[in-house]
């Protein structure tokens, strides 16, 4: 015994030292002296719409001494009145005290910003809202200055109701006879002209009334919250009034359709808002210079309205980013020209039970990454299928002239035919892709590219040379086979590229005229 103590004593004392200053919870800070690091000494916020929250920005606050230092005071220069709101090391708040940073370490101070315009500058669309993040003072004051763009905006919503429920807009009857409702509104009279003075934010579906029409102006921006949209009644229409834009980057004459997250981060998200629904019976609508980005369905149309006019008319009009189907028709009556899709969840034009549609001088594409997709670029169906019944109705007629239809999949364009009623199409002076590994599917009656009433001056399977697919630049190249296959006739009736570049001469297929593309 006496020499076991002799002999493990001394490791026992140095043991005990060990795990005692282990368990210490006293370390000793050292005021700090002024010698912060911040990863950056400005944070810009991103434009946000006045009264809706930002996303979450953050920065680094370092001390690179070999102290453990405390910080006396941490907070926002506005303090208590601040617009901004903190989150200290794990801490939230607007002010803080003894904020302690360890020896060669580092917190993360996490920043967000709610404001009323109305409550910072009267009669202005947009203010700069400023403060600082304030470390210590005096002597050793330090700070990282914050930034953000409040944007004002009108906004649309239904009325909430004293019991606690919303307005909602009723859809019909379901099978078992049970109405079927949206959260959503009807817009009144002094609200069916949106101009481009502020921005459109609309939460809910905003309901167009029977009879009447809702005119958007050139230039104007329309926000939709999540699961929102805007709905058009029997005999009501929607115009969309846009013009070619001078500058590419800003589009100022476009009417451009997307969520309200205004960060960068959220500007090429998909399903991020329901989507424009043109209801049956729904009558005269008319879409020119118009851009309908990261929707769920970019435009969904059901049935057409009887006449011998088109009920749908698309010119200079784009579809980005939609999660499910970027144009999905049901015996629509649609013609459209300088017509531009791509990315869409599914298909990116979905032509169903049938209709009549004329495509000229149209790139509907679809190099969706985000997950497997099944469905091809273009699909046309003269039948539709749900779970009790069956549904067919004529395809009168579909046709497809100057048109480039392309995507990342061997097959971008499939049929879904019924015997049981006509399904009339034809592709003339395009460029597709129709490429499968299984040929077989080559030996169905609808892909006879020999039969001239269906495939006439085709190209298969070469590339259209896109500028950027995975950013929406659907320019083509000079070296694309896309390059001086359209046909004149078409191009005369449709004269200009969705650019306002002439194409009488020689045209090409697709909505934009090839050029020379910048080298890297």
């Amino acid at each position: 015994m006496i020499k076991f103590l002799k002999t493990y004593l001394p490791l026992l004392f140095i043991l005990s030292a060990v795990l005692m200053s282990s368990c210490r919870e006293d370390f000793d800070f050292e005021p700090s002296s002024g010698n912060l690091e911040f990863s950056t000494d400005t944070l810009f916020l991103d434009t946000v719409f006045t009264n809706i929250g930002s996303s979450t920005f953050q920065f680094k606050v370092y001390n690179l001494s070999d102290e453990d230092i405390s910080i006396p005071s941490v907070g926002l220069a506005d303090g208590e009145n601040s617009k901004y709101r903190l989150n200290v090391d794990g801490l939230p708040g607007k002010t803080f005290q003894d904020i302690e940073i360890l020896a060669n370490d580092s917190i993360f101070v996490f920043v967000e910003v709610t404001a009323s315009i109305e409550e910072l500058a009267a009669q202005n669309t947009q203010f700069l809202l400023t403060d600082e993040v304030q470390f210590d003072s005096g002597d050793r004051l330090q700070k990282v200055d914050l930034v953000t763009l409040i944007q004002d905006a009108v906004f649309l919503f239904p009325e909430r109701f004293e019991d606690g429920t919303n307005e909602t807009i009723s859809l019909g009857m379901n099978e078992e006879g049970d109405e079927v409702l949206i959260d959503g509104f009807i817009l009144d009279n002094s609200e069916l002209t949106f101009t481009n003075e502020k921005p459109y934010v609309i939460f809910g579906f905003a309901g167009v009334p029977s009879g009447q029409t809702l005119e958007i102006q050139a230039g104007a921006r329309v926000h939709f919250h999540e699961n929102s949209g805007i709905i058009v009644a029997e005999n009501a229409s929607l115009h969309v009034n846009g013009q070619i834009s001078s500058d590419p980057e800003i589009l100022e004459n476009e009417v451009i359709f997307e969520g309200d997250r205004l960060e960068p981060e959220f500007s090429e998200v998909p399903g991020q808002w329901g989507t424009i629904w043109l209801t049956a019976g729904s009558t005269n609508h008319q879409f020119n210079y118009a851009t309908i980005k990261n929707a769920t369905v970019g435009i969904l149309m059901d049935s057409n309205d009887g006449s011998n006019n088109p009920t749908l008319t698309l010119k200079n009009t784009q579809i980005y980013n939609s999660s499910n189907v970027g144009l999905l028709a049901r015996t629509g009556f649609i013609e459209a020209e300088n017509f531009v899709v791509n990315n869409s969840g599914q298909a990116s034009v979905n032509l169903s039970l049938g209709g009549r549609y004329s495509f000229k001088h149209s790139t509907i594409a679809n190099y969706w990454q985000n997950s497997f997709r099944q469905f091809p670029a273009l699909l046309i169906e003269n039948q539709l299928e749900t779970q009790d019944n069956l549904f067919v109705s004529d395809l009168v007629e579909a046709t497809f002239s100057n048109c480039i239809i392309y995507g990342n999949e061997r097959v971008e364009v499939l049929f879904n035919r019924s015997e049981d009623a006509a399904f009339n199409f034809k592709f003339e002076n395009s460029l597709l892709r129709i490429d499968p590994f299984n040929t077989q599917l080559l030996e169905q009656p609808e892909f006879d590219f020999n039969n001239t009433d269906l495939y006439e001056n085709i190209v298969l399977n070469q590339s259209p040379e896109f500028l950027d697919t995975q950013l929406n630049l659907l320019n083509i190249s000079e070296e694309s086979a896309a390059n001086g296959i359209g046909n004149t006739q078409t191009s005369t009736e449709v004269p200009f590229d969705i650019l306002g570049v002439n194409r009488s001469q020689n045209p090409d297929a697709g909505a934009y005229e090839s050029v020379v593309f910048d080298e890297e």
